[in-house]
Order: structure tokens, then C-alpha cells, then sequence
């Protein structure tokens, strides 16, 4: 049963929605509320408001103090309304209660922290090698922005790119998911309690063949922002050949987690946990890639073994639950045939690879030891909790394992060896490396990966650079005439 219609936020206005669709509690299965379908009207609404307020007052206008100061205060009500956005995620994504309260009440950090870089990017004077003009570069907003986030962590990953944008001046359109789009349609209400000028932020929902579709390519974006899946990043490059736009794609990963046997066992087994069961393994970073030293193979397993099985699974609104359900069924339905997959081509089942009793999408914690690397398990992203686990011998044959995927977002390597830590960090293909740690973020740290993981970086100082044009502005300083002129200065 449905109880609760949201609204798309456009222009400074909630809509009434001309079509809708159910959101599901992915514990229950029962859908839970009307999520309004964006219209390819919609959509040009929404980025012709955008470019509207790009080219008036009063945010054309604004010094980037004043814009900074609005961003402080919407960090601020994040923070402060960090519960009930919470308690929103995680009835439309399952994310469990304990984490979706902690990440919330951090993002306000993020808007704080580019709230007070926005009036802290600077251009440059250039010593022109002409004695007679003066040049001098300004940094100015890219114009309006495309972003688009996935369901996971969608709070955060639109604060990774309004953050940037609005401190560089830009407009925006955000785009949330139609998996779980609930909490960034309520944090609406946030942008437009800051102060934000109409049509300086839109929000809206719905799906990728007309709203995705429609917003990506519209002739009026000048950059897109995306966080999600490579093949709809495929598409959105298609997209983008219409309007040129300058895009940016943060997408998924197979990180490989390396567990040398001079390591920290107990802290390693922790992390792996963190990395692969923390969020049912619903994170672009999921440590899915075990990779351990075989001398401490059977040791380690046995640690991991014992915490997957004592991971509490339940209803996500319940602070004291470990690990909630799948966001969709097509996700676990994916998971299974992964797993049936990789256990007929001769992967040994260490834990899991079942459902556990009653309603909702859930699946066990599940480790299987692949004894070779070609299984489909290592080879796919299957963006929940199921570990991968390859032995290896020596630090070289570490390197190549951890290297042999075409995705490069995460890793993490565990040992008490600098300079073992050192050349691992050096050498992984990989955009983050955690040292003895893992699945830990923050705003002043830039984010991204390589290859099928994406193009482009967020969160940091330079984010802010990627939200601008450079313009060069020459000034005559001399009194003298222009001299031939059909020769080029």
C-alpha cells in the first residue's frame, strides 16, 4: 500500500506529478510510496530554469562569499535534519538505520567544506612576454549541470557534485534515481529553506529512455556529472555527442583487497567485512576481490567464515541490524545466477549463497574461495555481499592479481611492511589505495578510477576547476596605435 506522494522540485516549486510510479521497501517488498515520473516536458522545465537563473539576477550577480554562505547553511540543515533523511534511505533503499544517519549527518561537511572554498579559487595574472598588454585569467561557471546519481549513497554523491558546482556559480539539474529517489526529492525542501534563488537547484526523478535520455543530451548542458553503471555511462556519452558537454564518470569497480601474511590479521579480517558486507556490498568501492597470501589462507578464511555468519541481518530500521537487503530484486536475482555460475564452474562455497527466511530482498553474506581467477564472481561486478577470495605467493604475483580487471576505482593492502606498502600503492592500477584501512572518505580528497571505472575526479580542491571555463582577458596598457595591422600580434 502506498502512503506518501513526493514531488519533483523545479524552478523553485514542487509539481504536481502528471505521472507516477510505486517505490518498494526492499524489506518488505511492498511498495510504500508514488515517486513522480519526469516527463521529457519536464526535464526542458527544469534545465530551461537552470539556464534562466545562470543568466540573471540575483545568482548571476552573487560574489562567491554569498554563495558560500548558502552552502554552510544547507550543510548545516543536512546536518540537522540527518535523521529524517536517514530514516527516508533507508525505507526506499534498505540501507541499514546506523549507517544512512552517520553518512548524512557527514555530508553536511561536504557543503561546509565547498561553501568555504568558494570564494578561495582564484585565477592568475599572466607575465605576457608583450610589454604593451595585460592578461589575466578568470575562472568562470561552466554553465548548467547535468548530475546524475545512483540509489547507493545518493546523498552523498550529489553532494560530491552540487557542492562544487554551486560554489563555482553554476546551475544544476540533478537527477535522482528511480531505485529509491525519495531522500534527495525531501532534501529539495533543504535547498530551497537555504535561500537558494529559484532555479539555481532543480531535483527531479524518473527514467533513463526519456527523463535520462532527455536531460543528458538537452542542447542547454554544458557538463555532466554521473555516478553509476558502465553501461549507462556508454549511453550518456552518445548522449553528450548532441550538446558537446563536458562529462565527468564515476562508475563501478572490482577492488581487490590484498592480504599479505605479515598483516594484521584481526584488523584485515575487520576490514574486508567493511569493504565487502557493510552496505550488502552495495558500494561502488566493494573490496569484492579478496586476494590473501597463501601461508595464511585457511587462517584467514576461518576469521572471515566465523564474522560473515555472525552478521546480524535484518529489518534496516533497526539500529542494532548489520546488514539489510538488496535494493532491488533484479539485484539479487543477478547475484544468484552470478554465484550459481561461478559454483558450477568449480568455485567451493565457503559461507552463503542462500536467502535467508521471510519477505524482502535479502542475501546471506557469501565467500567463495575461486581457486582460479576466470570464475564469473571475479570477473563481475555483482554490486553485493559476495566475496571473492584468490591465493597468492609471492608480492609480484599480489600486483598482477590485483591489476588483472579492466575497472581501477579502489584497493585496499594490508601488511606491516613500508616499503611492501609503499610499492603496492605505487603499483596498483587503482584511483584510491587504503594502507591496513578501508571504506574510509572525506571532502578534502579527491575521488575517482581508472579504466572502466570512470573518467574524471571528485571531492577535493581542484573539484571546483571542473565546474569552470578559463577566460583570458587582454588589456592595451599602451597609448600607442595598434601597429600593422595585418600582422598577428
Amino acid at each position: 500500500m502506498t502512503d506518501a506522494l513526493f514531488r519533483n522540485f523545479i524552478d523553485g516549486r514542487f509539481d504536481e506529478p502528471s505521472a507516477t510510479f510505486d517505490s518498494v521497501d526492499p524489506s518488505t517488498g511492498a511498495a510504500w510510496g508514488r515517486m513522480p515520473a519526469a516527463s521529457e516536458a519536464d526535464v526542458d522545465r527544469a534545465v530551461e530554469a537552470a539556464h534562466r537563473a545562470l543568466r540573471s539576477d540575483p545568482w548571476r550577480r552573487m560574489t562567491a562569499t554569498a554563495r558560500g554562505k548558502l552552502l554552510v547553511k544547507l550543510g548545516d540543515l543536512v546536518t540537522a535534519n540527518a535523521g529524517r533523511l536517514a530514516e527516508l534511505e533507508t525505507r526506499d533503499t534498505g540501507k541499514i538505520i546506523r549507517e544512512t544517519r552517520a553518512q548524512i549527518a557527514y555530508v553536511g561537511d561536504y557543503y561546509r567544506y565547498y561553501g568555504g572554498l568558494a570564494d578561495k579559487h582564484e585565477g592568475a595574472h599572466v607575465p605576457i612576454d608583450k610589454p604593451d598588454l595585460d592578461v589575466t585569467i578568470r575562472r568562470e561557471p561552466i554553465g548548467v549541470v547535468a548530475a546524475v546519481v545512483p540509489w547507493n549513497s545518493q546523498l552523498f554523491l550529489s553532494a560530491v557534485k552540487l557542492g562544487p558546482a554551486l560554489a563555482a556559480g553554476c546551475t544544476i539539474v540533478l537527477k535522482a534515481s528511480e531505485d529509491g529517489p525519495a531522500p534527495l526529492l525531501a532534501f529539495a525542501e533543504l535547498v530551497r529553506e537555504a535561500g537558494f534563488p529559484s532555479g539555481v537547484v532543480n531535483i527531479l526523478t524518473g527514467f533513463g529512455h526519456d527523463c535520462g535520455q532527455r536531460l543528458t543530451s538537452h542542447r542547454l548542458i554544458s557538463r555532466v556529472a554521473f555516478t553509476g553503471g558502465p553501461s549507462t555511462a556508454r549511453a550518456i556519452v552518445r548522449n553528450t555527442a548532441e550538446n558537446l558537454a563536458y562529462t565527468t564518470l564515476e562508475l563501478g569497480g572490482k577492488s581487490p583487497i590484498v592480504v599479505f601474511a605479515d598483516a594484521d590479521l584481526d584488523s584485515a579480517a575487520n576490514a574486508v567485512v567493511a569493504g565487502i558486507f557493510a552496505a550488502t556490498g552495495q558500494s561502488c568501492v566493494a573490496g569484492s576481490r579478496l586476494l590473501v597470501e597463501r601461508s595464511v589462507k585457511d587462517e584467514f578464511l576461518a576469521r572471515l567464515k566465523r564474522k560473515a555468519e555472525a552478521i546480524r541481518i535484518g529489518d534496516p530500521q533497526d539500529p542494532a541490524t548489520e546488514m539489510g537487503p538488496l535494493a532491488t530484486l533484479r539485484q539479487r536475482d543477478w547475484i544468484e545466477k552470478i554465484v550459481a555460475e561461478s559454483l558450477a564452474a568449480g568455485g567451493m562455497l565457503v559461507t552463503g549463497g542462500t536467502r535467508p527466511a521471510g519477505s524482502g530482498f535479502y542475501y546471506a553474506p557469501t565467500i567463495i574461495d575461486a581457486g582460479g581467477s576466470d570464475l564469473p564472481c571475479v570477473r563481475e561486478e555483482l554490486f553485493g555481499p559476495v566475496l571473492s577470495v584468490l591465493a597468492f605467493d609471492t608480492e609480484a604475483q599480489a600486483l598482477a592479481l590485483a591489476n588483472d580487471t579492466p575497472f581501477g576505482l579502489a584497493s585496499g593492502v594490508f601488511t606491516s611492511n613500508l616499503g611492501k606498502a609503499h610499492r603496492m600503492a605505487r603499483d596498483i592500477h587503482a584511483g584510491v589505495v587504503w594502507v591496513n584501512t578501508y571504506r574510509a572518505v572525506s571532502p578534502l580528497v579527491p575521488f575517482g578510477g581508472y579504466g572502466l571505472s570512470g573518467l574524471g575526479r571528485e571531492g577535493g580542491l581542484d573539484a571546483i576547476r571542473d565546474y569552470t571555463r578559463s577566460k583570458s582577458v587582454w588589456i592595451k596598457t599602451s597609448d600607442e596605435p595598434i601597429p600593422d595591422p595585418f600582422v598577428m600580434r
